[in-house]
């Protein structure tokens, strides 16, 4: 090796040092003749010889000379431009991956590269070790092979590599460390203990990820910031809200562009959701990006709650300060939506949570419709007051809309014509939702309405006085739940309206919206348990088999295999925890001054003994051309040349111009099964078009005895269509009507066994044959077309049995509107045969709009580009996809092979078999 030049027999090389030699060889001057007087030479004098021949050499062609043979030596030598350099270390070798989210995008590359460098470890007989250091744990050396059959089980994970935590074997060993190119804390320590132990050597793979911050709402607007690694470009990244639509699917809600400026490193797109839409919103995800930072989950900060304030003297004037309802406003106007209005009117509107401020009696027709709206999942709220106190509700026996039975009068302390002085707050119950909530001093309560000591009061206190009397009780009421403040919503019986304790209440009965994260101190003695949790990957799974995760440490402790990145359920509410905070930044890898990164992926190897060699005879043509002109022989040989080539027998083809120019990739095509779509002119459709050909074409190849070759995008105008069996056809509402003779090549083509897939893409919004505008642009396309009458496909088309057993076509949409060529008016079924007898020929079209690009496409390393559906169900769905597809292209090439199959026992039989 030189720098980044190798030969394959550097041995060769030593035959530059004859150079010189040979120079002094070229140069030599052969012996003067001896002299001998010849009177008859005196005959000669003042002839001229046209022939002259030096008596040395030119410096300038023994350079030429030189050069040539320097050529061919170093050209021998097998010289090689970035060779793939072998390692030569000895002794145990360890790998450490960081198995971060930062090498997720490339996680398969990464790992298709360290088998060939273990695979290359095993023939020099080393023994070898793997940790991923986002799950370090003691390890052994053992053979080569046997560590590369454990390779498929190592995967990135969420959380960054614990490296303050790995255990390092005993003695001495060479490192291989796979960098993510992330900076994490502990990297230089780690290297300096490495390095210890013997040669430490770093590969990264240069890229520049991209990660989601924690998505805030505020004003009506949701922000989610976008971070990069490095300076870069302009560069615009689509963000997707996902979330379930009505009918529960997952899908694309809303999707909006963040644009990083050149040279820098964030980004962020605002989007304006309707709150209905906004509650929806389960994760915000980059399009395109494989990794768990390109997911930032949604909780209950991004919705605003709705809630509904009712005053039992609604129609009472009073100054603002003395009205029940004036602290609530103030609490919960900047986080919830508050609903004003009668009762009757409120409950159609189904508010999250209704608050009744002193309200003693309800209508019967209100009292029903409010019991039910509590027993379908409402909370009801109430406060005391003067007219509770003085009626006689849920004195004798327990009301459904209150929580416990109450005593006659209420209770007074603290006044003139009282004994005792105001009462102060206990500590709240660790089973309470308010646990954990600092008891203020200040907050004292002069009155209050006094709960019945029934037996099932002590369970349903949530909040008490020093003197253990019941402050707020709760009770459930089928799938909701009431709730009591024995105080008045005004500072008239206490002061807690008047304190901040009054609004983290509020808060933890999940009555108004957190559109700000809760501190450690506000979750101190709450659990919470994993419902969700990503992996490397970005890929949510159910996390209800993990631990619970105390509220202290559920934002401030560091995630990790106890503490995933995820959504955790609280009593109340939900609250996520992402792979990264609001105010986390990117930056690269910091490294010891003696170690240098090596890509993980060498620059490509590029043989130069071949351009040497052909370099060393081009110099040898020339030596040999100055060599004739300085004999004089330059144009005899000329002219010898020119006579041979006049001789020479000339190629024979008659009308060579006439035929028609033959690409190499035509010959491909034809030679390969390859499939195409049509350019529409929209370059996005078009891109995902040519990756969903690519996703099938993988899956035809994976699956089948089917191996096309890389698909093609064709322009009918232009393009000849007889090479591919199956054409895509996706339908915009802008594209441009084809030209006559376009159309004459189309119905060449469908009436010489071709098949286009029209695809109008709008089967979610639209039945095929609505009038829908795609559907208003496939007619009009179509009209000129040989199309013969189409049918929606019937349950025994060949298109369903051809290769896998279906009964439905989906692509990103679910829909069975599929239309085929109409089988023959006297197609009948045999008895006992499951199948009509069908014609043999091909659909030369298929119609239907579902969407099958975004189904099949995928990138150059085989990940999905478009979700679809939402979990198992939506993988399910895409595999049901590409299934179709299969049947689609079988059905192309083999024509209605599977359904002669089944009449194959009727023909045995009538043949006597």
């Amino acid at each position: 090796m030189f720098g980044a030049l190798g030969f394959a027999s550097p041995w060769l090389l030593f035959g530059l040092f004859a150079l010189p030699l040979l120079w002094l060889l070229l140069r030599a001057v052969p012996p003067a003749p001896v002299r001998r007087r010849f009177p008859g030479v005196a005959l000669l004098l003042g002839l001229k010889d046209d022939e002259q021949q030096s008596d040395k050499t030119p410096w300038w062609l023994l350079l030429l000379r030189m050069l040539a043979v320097a050529a061919l030596i170093v050209g021998l030598a097998g010289p090689v431009l970035n060779p793939d350099a072998r390692q030569t270390g000895r002794g145990p070798l360890l790998v450490v991956l960081d198995a971060t989210w930062g090498s997720a995008p490339d996680w398969r590359g990464r790992m298709a590269r360290l088998d060939a460098m273990l695979a290359e470890a095993g023939r020099a007989g080393r023994p070898v070790a793997v940790m991923p250091l986002s799950a370090p744990s003691e390890v052994g050396f053992a053979p080569a092979a046997t560590v590369r059959e454990s390779l498929p089980g190592v995967v990135p994970a969420a959380w960054p590599p614990l490296m303050d935590t790995v255990p390092l074997p005993e003695g001495d060993f060479d490192t291989w460390w796979l960098s993510d190119g992330l900076d994490h804390a502990g990297r230089a320590d780690l290297a300096a203990r490495l390095s210890e132990r013997g040669t430490l050597s770093v590969y990264e793979t240069p890229s520049n990820p991209m990660a989601l911050l924690p998505a805030s709402f505020d004003g009506g607007v949701v922000t989610v910031p976008v971070r990069r690694l490095s300076p870069g470009p302009e560069l615009p990244v689509t963000v997707q809200a996902i979330g379930p639509d009505p009918a529960g699917v997952e899908r694309v809600l809303a999707d909006g562009i963040a644009t990083f400026a050149s040279g820098g490193t964030e980004a962020e797109l605002q989007m304006e959701l309707p709150a209905e839409l906004r509650a929806r919103v389960q994760r915000f995800v980059i399009e395109g990006v494989r990794s768990a930072a390109g997911v930032t989950l949604t909780d209950d900060r991004l919705q605003r709650r709705e809630v509904a304030l009712i005053d039992g003297g609604r129609n009472r004037e009073t100054i603002d300060l003395l009205s029940p309802l004036h602290y609530l406003r103030q609490a919960l106007e900047p986080s919830a939506d508050l609903l004003d209005g009668p009762l009757d009117e409120i409950i159609p509107a189904n508010p999250d949570v209704i608050i009744l401020a002193d309200v003693a009696r309800l209508a019967p027709a209100e009292e029903e419709k409010l019991l039910e709206w509590v027993n379908n999942g409402g909370q009801l709220v109430r406060f005391a007051g003067p007219r509770l106190a003085a009626s006689d509700v849920a004195r004798d026996a327990e009301d459904p809309l209150l929580p416990v039975r109450l005593r006659a009068g209420g209770r007074s302390v603290g006044g003139a014509m009282s004994w005792g002085d105001p009462k102060a707050l206990a500590p709240f119950p660790e089973d309470s939702p308010f646990a954990g909530l600092p008891v203020s001093e200040e907050v004292s309560v002069t009155a209050q309405v006094v709960a019945q000591p029934d037996p099932t009061l002590a369970d349903r206190v949530i909040a008490a006085l020093d003197d253990g009397t019941p402050l707020v009780t709760r009770k459930e009421q089928g799938d909701g739940q009431v709730i009591l403040f024995h105080v008045t919503a005004n500072a008239e019986w206490s002061s807690l309206p008047l304190s901040g304790l009054f609004v983290q209440m509020l808060e933890r009965l999940s009555i108004s919206s957190l559109t700000e994260r809760p501190s450690a101190e506000q979750l101190v003695g709450t659990t919470w348990q994993p419902v969700q949790v990503l992996d490397g990957f970005g890929r949510l799974s159910n996390g209800d088999t993990l631990q619970g995760v105390a509220g202290e440490v559920l934002f401030d402790a560091p995630l990790g295999p106890d503490l995933r990145p995820g959504l955790y359920e609280g009593e109340n509410r939900r609250l996520s925890r992402n792979v990264l905070d609001e105010d986390a930044v990117l930056r690269p890898a910091q490294w010891p001054a003696n170690v240098r990164p090596q890509p993980l992926v060498a620059p490509a190897a590029k043989p130069l003994g071949g351009l040497l060699l052909g370099l060393a005879a081009a110099l040898l043509l020339v030596d040999l051309l100055a060599t004739l002109a300085l004999g004089g022989r330059l144009r005899g040989a000329a002219a010898t040349l020119a006579a041979l080539m006049l001789i020479a027998p000339q190629d024979g083809r008659a009308q060579d111009d006439a035929l028609p120019e033959i690409t190499e990739e035509q010959i491909l095509a034809a030679s390969e099964v390859t499939l195409a779509n049509i350019l529409t002119g929209d370059q996005a459709l078009d891109d995902l078009a040519f990756a969903a050909m690519r996703g099938l074409s993988d899956t035809l190849f994976d699956r089948t005895s089917v191996e096309p070759s890389e698909p093609r995008s064709v322009d009918i105008e232009n393009d000849e269509l007889s090479f591919y069996p199956l054409l895509y056809w996706p339908i915009t509402p802008d594209q441009s009507r084809p030209s006559p003779q376009a159309y004459g090549k189309l119905n060449e083509y469908l009436r010489g066994g071709g098949m286009i897939l029209f695809d109008t893409r709008d089967a979610d919004t639209a039945a095929l044959g609505a009038s829908s505008r795609n559907a208003q642009v496939l007619r009009d396309l179509a009209a000129p077309l040989d199309i013969p009458g189409l049918e929606p496909v019937p349950s025994d088309h060949v298109l369903t049995r051809s290769f896998y057993l279906l009964q439905d076509f989906p692509g990103r949409y679910n829909s069975r509107d599929i239309w085929v060529e109409a089988a023959p008016e006297d197609a009948v079924q045999i008895e006992g045969m499951p199948f009509r007898d069908l014609n043999d020929g091909v659909t030369p079209v298929v119609i239907g709009g579902n969407d099958w690009a975004s189904a099949w496409a995928v990138d150059e390393r085989g990940y999905a580009l478009r979700t679809i559906g939402r979990g198992y169900t939506g993988e399910r769905q895409r595999e049901l996809a590409y299934r179709f597809g299969v049947n689609l292209v079988m059905h192309v090439l083999t024509g209605n092979y599977k359904s002669d199959q089944v009449h194959v026992p009727a023909l045995l039989d009538r043949l006597g078999q």
